[in-house]
C-alpha cells in the first residue's frame, strides 16, 4: 500500500514542476502557445465487397432484380465478383441512386 502512496506522490510532484514551469514562462514573458491540432480530412475507408453487396441485396429484394444486374453488366460483369475494387464506390453510388 505504502508503494501506491510513493507513485502517486512523485506523480503529483511532476504534475506540480510542470505547473511552476508553465508559470515561470510566462512570468518572463514567454507565453507558451500550443498550435491547434490541424485538422485532416478523415481518412476515407475503402468500400468493402460486403457493403456493395448489402446494397444490390435490398435493392433485389425491394425488386429491382432487372436493374441491379444491369447495373453489374454495367461494370464489365454479370457478378459482382467480377467488378474491379476501384469501381465500387462508383457502383455502390449507382445502386443507391436506384
Amino acid at each position: 500500500m505504502n508503494e501506491i502512496y510513493k507513485t502517486l506522490a512523485e506523480g503529483y510532484e511532476k504534475l506540480a514542476a510542470g505547473y511552476r514551469a508553465l508559470a515561470k514562462d510566462q512570468k518572463d514573458g514567454k507565453a507558451v502557445v500550443e498550435e491547434p491540432a490541424t485538422q485532416t480530412e478523415p481518412e476515407k475507408k475503402p468500400i468493402a465487397i460486403e457493403d456493395v453487396r448489402a446494397v444490390l441485396a435490398a435493392k433485389t429484394q425491394a425488386g429491382k432484380r432487372r436493374e441491379v444486374k444491369e447495373l453489374l453488366l454495367k461494370y464489365d460483369s454479370g457478378k459482382l465478383s467480377g467488378v474491379k475494387p476501384e469501381n465500387y464506390a462508383a457502383l455502390l453510388a449507382d445502386a443507391e441512386a436506384l
